[in-house]
């Protein structure tokens, strides 16, 4: 008798390689290169054979599974990526990849059943295949399940939005719990969402010119050791090289060869040895797309008040600011990975407990005062 524990096991992993398959086909349609779109097909079939194999064990004890169709959660990353293009997509499958190497090994050692441990080593290793051809159309190096790395453009409308949105409703809840008036409660609602965005653009500003400022210090100092130390920088690229598959001997070959061009030879290393890559957005973008994002969420709480008065532009705001929680929270499921509804459940939980804090704190103030 199967448990309801490795009941819910296997069926996670079901949906999980059902959202896979169909990721890699919308991946394919929107991708122009006919090479990679061959590729992500293939992963596409091989990901069915996933399904199957799934399908195979559950059939046998008998559980009863729903239709297999893509999760909402992976129609919401698929349309997306059909806004925002492939690479958005391709990052988040590689993400993917890499956790579900860690899952099915994790499952191959808790797992008392064999054939459970039999499809999860299997399934672990094309995790891991899978994951390096990504990272091969995605020019990465490495093993990304030992990384925690994301982000990017959408990522940081997502989490300057939910900054916003969460700091300015509880800014407007405290101000509520203290009796304000309207006027005091729109004009603090203002400058909160003014103070926040600026805050919020110039931590975004900063952190990317430091990241950029480590990213060239990383790349002066490995030019700086091509230069005096060539031959030991041939044989470590050579190294590099042989350990993704290469034989030694093709492996020196191409070595020698790139060290030949300097420049070459240091996008290689830098790559290749350090694992690091110059960040895409500029700081002044980094700024605005952080600031803007985080403005946008925080004029939600505040928006009623230039319309309405009193209770209903106290309950208002509310239910915008929830319901803005809500959809908040079920976005940053697309970079965290959880599921749509438990992701936006439990951000529609924190805003509220933002706002009941806050409230009895104005309270509190005003009663002291």
């Amino acid at each position: 008798m199967i448990d309801q524990k490795t009941k819910a096991t296997w069926l996670y992993h079901l949906q999980d390689e059902i959202d896979a398959a169909y990721l890699y086909r919308t991946l394919a349609t929107l991708e122009a290169n006919e090479k990679r779109r061959n590729i992500y097909l293939s992963l596409a079939d091989v990901e069915d054979r996933h399904v199957k194999a799934w399908n195979d064990l559950i059939s046998k004890h008998d559980i009863e599974t729903r239709n297999h169709v893509p999760s909402v959660r992976a129609r919401l990353i698929a349309w997306l990526s059909k806004k925002f293009g492939p690479g958005l997509l391709r990052q988040i499958l590689l993400r993917e990849e890499s956790n579900e190497v860690k899952s099915y090994l994790g499952l191959y050692r808790s797992s008392s059943m064999e054939s459970t441990k039999k499809i999860a080593i299997k399934l672990a290793r094309d995790s891991a295949e899978h994951a390096g051809k990504l990272m091969d159309s995605l020019g990465i190096v490495g093993e990304p399940w030992h990384s925690t790395e994301s982000g990017g453009l959408l990522r940081n409308l997502v989490y300057g939005f939910n900054d916003g949105l969460t700091a300015n409703f509880g800014l407007i809840a405290g101000v509520i719990g203290a009796k304000a008036s309207p006027e005091i409660i729109l004009i603090s609602g203002i400058a909160g969402m003014i103070a926040d965005a600026l805050s919020m653009a110039s931590s975004g500003y900063l952190a990317a010119v430091s990241e950029q400022e480590v990213y060239q210090h990383e790349r002066n100092m490995e030019a700086e050791e091509i230069r005096l130390m060539p031959e030991l920088e041939t044989e470590e690229l050579a190294l590099s090289y042989e350990s993704r598959g290469m034989n030694r001997e093709e492996a020196e070959k191409l070595a020698v060869e790139v060290m030949k061009n300097p420049e070459q030879a240091l996008e290689q290393k830098v790559q290749e040895e350090l694992g690091i890559f110059e960040r895409q957005l500029s700081p002044l973008k980094e700024a605005w797309v952080t600031g803007a994002a985080t403005a946008i969420g925080a004029l939600i709480p505040i928006f009623p008040f230039f319309f309405l008065e009193g209770l209903e532009a106290i309950l208002a705001s509310f239910i915008i600011s929830m319901l803005a929680h809500f959809g908040v929270g079920a976005a940053r499921s697309v970079f965290t990975g959880r599921g749509l509804f438990r992701s936006g459940f439990d951000m529609f939980i924190v805003g509220m407990g933002v706002a009941v804090i806050a409230y009895f704190i104005g309270e509190l103030v005003l009663k002291i005062l």
